[in-house]
């Protein structure tokens, strides 16, 4: 019984970080770009269009995270492949041989 259960919990790790970046930074990234299409004023003139401030800066925000989890997975693919570890025990994440 406990094998099946850590095959269940294991499989649901791998549900959960799939969902998380196979449909949910693109998710996250078509929230950007929709919020980015939100528009001050009435007319729907695409030649001059003003992005909200506050829809700016929702785009700003998804844009970020979507680049940071970019940036963090090349950082784990750079590490192994120099047979370091990336480590978060800090502000800011490091390189660690060993």
């Amino acid at each position: 019984m406990n094998i099946l259960w850590l095959a269940l919990e294991g499989a649901w790790n791998v549900l959960w970080v799939g969902m998380l970046l196979g449909a949910g930074l693109p998710a996250i990234f078509a929230m950007g770009i929709r919020a980015m299409s939100y528009g001050v004023g009435a007319d729907a003139d695409a030649t001059d269009h003003v992005p909200h401030p506050a829809a700016k800066a929702v785009a700003y925000l998804c844009f970020g995270i979507v680049i940071l989890a970019v940036v963090t997975g090349i950082g784990v693919i750079v590490a192994h492949g120099l047979g370091a570890e990336l480590v978060f025990d800090g502000l800011v994440p490091r390189f660690v041989t060993g």
